[in-house]
């Protein structure tokens, strides 16, 4: 079974609803029990990177997220659940030595798009509108350019270009480049998902990315589990 965690952050009923639709079972859970009792676990939310560290340590579910990825069993950050996997967020921090710090799933640090990222001004190039609101297209390689089939079993089957929708104005930097799973463009590449060995995240939305953002999801659920 499918467990779509509920810590008072995300659009948990579309992603259960998503699964639902693909055929495999799926539901929302929200205390230590029922993640325990979970085949594979959706980390879902939107907001803020403190208020969700804040709600997952109120409600006493950062040990059982733990323990879930220590057992081996499949795990799916989505948009501000893949940030929370990572060590730290510079969001809301007093300073960029002092990050707010994550679950330390995933080394690395989140980090703002700012809208002169990549360019603005004199130069000529426009300013980036954050946060990013829209569809973006996914490269599986080193860069736009490259044509490379996706590595992650995350993305199998998708084409390189394939587009997904994004909301958000923070983006994961992982530490070990080897784990990024796909990157998009937006002011210069940055991570748009990643797989750890049984830690997997996206920064998109795919219960909002049609076609390809159900493949992603069903690739999940079929994922061998521990």
């Amino acid at each position: 079974m499918i467990g779509v965690l509920d810590y008072g952050m995300g659009n948990l009923r579309s992603v259960e609803k998503a699964f639902l639709h693909l055929g495999h079972e799926a539901k929302v859970v929200g205390d230590s029990a029922s993640v325990a009792a979970c085949s594979r676990l959706v980390l879902p939310g939107v907001g803020n990177f403190a208020d969700g560290m804040r709600l997952l340590d109120e409600r006493g579910l950062r040990e059982p997220i733990l323990k879930v990825v220590a057992s081996g069993r499949p795990v799916l950050g989505v948009c501000m659940g893949m940030q929370l996997l990572m060590t730290s967020s510079t969001e809301d921090a007093p300073s960029d030595d002092a990050p707010v710090p994550g679950l330390g799933v995933v080394p690395g640090r989140v980090r703002a798009f700012t809208p002169t990222r990549g360019g603005a001004g004199s130069d000529g190039r426009p300013r980036l509108k954050v946060p990013q609101m829209g569809w973006n297209a996914l490269s599986f390689g080193a860069d736009a350019d490259d044509a490379s089939a996706p590595g992650s079993p995350l993305m199998a089957g998708l084409d390189p270009g394939a587009h997904v929708y994004f909301v958000h104005g923070y983006y994961c930097t992982p530490d070990d480049p080897a784990v990024t799973a796909a990157t998009a463009d937006y002011g210069g590449r940055f991570c748009a998902a990643f797989s750890s060995q049984n830690v997997h995240a996206c920064q998109f939305h795919p219960e909002k990315s049609q076609a390809v953002g159900l493949k992603i999801l069903d690739n999940f659920a079929r994922l061998p589990g521990a």
